[in-house]
This record gives structure tokens, sequence and C-alpha cells, in this order.
């Protein structure tokens, strides 16, 4: 199970960014401690004094992995487009990119979910907290693209996100992102239509 080496300095963030690398690789359950420890090259007792538990390391490797995934977007969102009418549409044009390359694995807060298996554990709470703030993200673009009210709009976004990342991996292509951006945008203009939104939206390439 070979994964890159870590570059972080300290104890603390060699296991975190080794421990991301090989849970997302290989899956939660497939990894355990003492693999960690070696591939991090820290002593177990370094390892058990930041993290006392397997579910603390959890923890944090979701919580800023979700914080760093949703500014990875918002950023690439923002460099691909200037229009806020065409940002929502942005986003499926984002994930066609990710979907293409060759360490993706889908998603890591659905295959943790998946994974544990347990609505209680801390980890399913931080993968669905971060579910919800990409929603409420994609909320946000519709609202500035027109959309009125968005939530709804937001939900459907969400899903359609959800569907293309499992899509993607099951088929090992980037199509997907594509089929499911052809359906934003229909829902977009459905949105925006006279008597719906405030206006419509343009449509990519117009001036």
């Amino acid at each position: 199970m070979a994964t890159a080496a870590p570059t972080a300095d300290s104890p603390r963030e060699r296991i975190l960014e080794t421990a991301a690398a090989l849970f997302y690789a290989h899956g939660i359950h497939a990894v355990g401690v003492d693999l960690i420890v070696a591939r991090a090259e820290v002593a177990k007792a370094s390892f058990y004094k930041h993290f006392p538990s397997k579910q603390d390391l959890i923890v944090a490797i979701l919580s800023r992995r979700g914080e760093a995934w949703r500014q990875g977007l918002a950023e690439s969102v923002r460099e691909r487009c200037a229009d806020p009418a065409l940002r929502p549409l942005a986003v499926f044009d984002a994930l066609g990119e990710r979907f293409g390359q060759g360490d993706f694995r889908g998603c890591m807060f659905i295959n943790s979910m998946v994974e544990l298996a347990d609505r209680g554990h801390a980890g399913h709470a931080v993968a669905d907290d971060h579910k919800r703030r990409v929603t409420a993200y994609l909320r946000g673009l519709l609202e500035q693209a027109g959309v009125d009210p968005a939530a709804a709009l937001a939900e459907q976004y969400m899903l359609l996100i959800d569907g293309a990342i499992v899509t993607a991996l099951r088929i090992g292509s980037a199509a997907p992102a594509a089929s499911a951006r052809a359906i934003a945008e229909r829902l977009l203009q459905h949105a925006l239509s006279p008597g719906r939104g405030r206006r419509k939206a343009a449509r990519p390439g117009s001036s």
C-alpha cells in the first residue's frame, strides 16, 4: 500500500498527512495505527499523545480535509468563472477536473460515512457537517446567480454532486461531471424562468 512520503515537520502533521493519504487510498478500517506510525516515522507514544484514539484521528482528518476541500472548490470556481450567473455550473467543471486525476478515489466523506456505518460516530457528524457546508456554499452561489429562493435547488445540486462522484468512481471516468452539469443547467434555467426568479441565467459563452 504505497503512499507519498510525509512532508510535514512535526510528528502531529506527519501523522495527519500520512493517515489521510492511507485512509483515502485504502479505507479507514483497512489502516491500523501500527501502519500509520510506521509510515509517519513517529513513536506510538507520540501518536497517542496527539490522538488518544483512532476516532480522534478520524475526526481531525475529516475536519481539516473538509475545510481544505471547500476552500479549494471555491477558489477553483472563482478562477474559472467571473460571471455570478455561471458560477453554479462552474462547480461541476471543477469536479470534472478532479474526477480525471489518477488518485481519485471518490469522496472521502461519503466513503467515511459508509465505512463507519454509525450515525452516532463523531466522524459521521463531521462528514455530515461538511456536506451541509457545501450545500450552504451552493445556496450562496445560486442566490448570487439570481435564484430566489435557492435552498431547494442547492439541495438538488448536492444530490447531483454526490451522484456524480459515486458514478465517476464506479465507471472510472470524468464524464459524470458533464452529465450532472447538463442537468444542473436545466434546473437553473427553470428556476430563473419568468415568474420563478429575478432573471434568466446567461448561457455559457454569452456576453
